[in-house]
């Protein structure tokens, strides 16, 4: 493609791809291949000094995921992207190039429940730890950075209960901090917020989600806008200090605004070994080019689903921000204007056993421990997804014992609705 301005609709089709040079195929073939052939032995040693770009070995690069890092990245604005194989592998490769034994990061009390976990338990593991803090509270944000805080981590659209973030406000903290933003944009896909643009530094995926769009695949992204500057003090010697495994090489200093990608492969990629297979990167390929039109519809749904749950009197309360009645309905317009996305909560009158009920009796809506499929998704999160935290960190994350997640699909709306009322009517019974 040429250097002009495309819109998202062009670009979510076209971005990263050309008709493969060898047969002339216009779809992304799949590369399913573990090595490369070297033109000779000064081609080898070129790549492995990170002399020359090329493939090596696909546990770091493979054409066909290239392609869906490139257009991940153009989506979102940034320089650049490294692909892996989960969400929760992203959210480790993210904080990899950053923190050290002893180090911290600040992280939003409204997280996924895996997310939680990881950073509560799992990444003590490696000497680090995690503040969590409500981000709403701006003060509280400010007085948890310390001089050992590396990072500040928060999701745009909040799973389970369809939270918007201020991003923009949160990233003049960080900055103030000097300090990199990583915003986890599953929730919302580049379609619908470009966490870049309000002031991100880094954007993570579970590729699993929305941009597939199908439930086919399992994949992770981090996205790098390429703006932060690494050696601005000495808080990130693995970005801006010599290393060691490449003869001394300086990331920030040899690869400029491409310094955390070129990282996340080098390194990342090479030492924790978190690949993406090619055949995911196709199915994710696949899904992006149809993105808009899938997120256009599982907007109109969602509104239309939670405006009819709201005013349901076996309902408490519906968390989605796209309702009037939210308290992050304002949000809206400048965090995600194209819409609120289609995850929300609902709280069941009748507590636990009356959200056990509802899930049970569901015909249309699928049970599972996924959303961003086309399908309509739903789980009770206390007994599952944030089973695992505490009561008080289940209230904190919205995932309390009365409240379901609904991940609404891009099926008829009616019907979603006539499913949920006869559901409800069982639950009640």
């Amino acid at each position: 493609m040429t250097d002009a301005t495309y819109g998202f609709d062009t670009l979510q089709i076209h971005a990263g791809a050309r008709p493969d040079p060898a047969t002339g195929a216009r779809q992304t073939p799949i590369y399913q291949t573990t090595a490369y052939v070297f033109r000779d032995a000064d081609h080898a040693a070129a790549l492995f000094n990170l002399q020359e770009v090329g493939y090596i070995y696909s546990r770091l690069t493979n054409p066909t995921v290239a392609v869906l890092q490139e257009r991940i990245a153009t989506l979102e604005g940034g320089v650049g992207a490294v692909c892996c194989s989960s969400g929760h592998a992203a959210q480790i490769m993210a904080l990899f190039p950053l923190m050290g034994p002893g180090k911290n990061i600040v992280a939003s009390t409204r997280l996924y429940g895996g997310t939680v976990t990881q950073f509560s338990h799992t990444i003590k593991r490696f000497g680090w730890s995690c503040k969590f803090v409500d981000f709403d509270d701006l003060d509280a944000v400010r007085d948890a950075i310390d001089d050992d805080t590396r990072a500040v981590f928060g999701e745009a659209i909040a799973n389970p209960g369809g939270y918007i973030m201020d991003v923009r406000a949160v990233a003049d903290v960080a900055d103030a901090a000097g300090i990199p933003l990583i915003i986890d944009n599953t929730s919302a896909t580049p379609f619908l917020c470009r966490p870049i643009d309000l002031g991100a530094t880094l954007v993570v995926h579970s590729t699993t989600k929305y941009l597939t769009g199908n439930g086919t695949v399992t994949g992770g992204c981090v996205v790098d806008s390429g703006k932060f500057d690494w050696s601005a003090n000495d808080k990130f010697p693995s970005l801006s200090q010599p290393e060691p495994a490449y003869h001394g090489l300086k990331f920030h200093e040899t690869f400029g605004n491409l310094a955390f990608t070129f990282h996340g492969i080098a390194i990342g990629l090479r030492d924790l070994g978190m690949t993406m297979n090619p055949q995911a990167a196709h199915y994710t390929l696949m899904g992006t080019e149809t993105l808009s039109l899938r997120m256009e519809r599982h907007v109109e749904n969602a509104v239309k689903v939670a405006k009819w749950l709201e005013s349901d009197d076996r309902i408490d309360a519906v968390t989605y921000a796209g309702l009037e009645s939210s308290p992050y309905y304002d949000r809206v317009a400048k965090v995600c204007p194209k819409g609120a996305g289609a995850l929300f909560t609902i709280a069941v009158k009748g507590g636990y056993d009356a959200c056990v009920k509802l899930v049970n009796s569901l015909e249309i809506f699928s049970h599972v421990a996924n959303l961003g499929d086309t399908r309509s998704l739903v789980i009770h999160s206390a007994s599952t997804t944030h089973r695992q935290l505490s009561p008080e960190q289940q209230e904190a994350a919205g995932a309390g014992a009365n409240v379901v997640r609904i991940s609404i699909g891009t099926e008829n709306a009616d019907d979603l609705i006539a499913d949920l009322d006869q559901a409800l009517a069982q639950a009640a019974g």
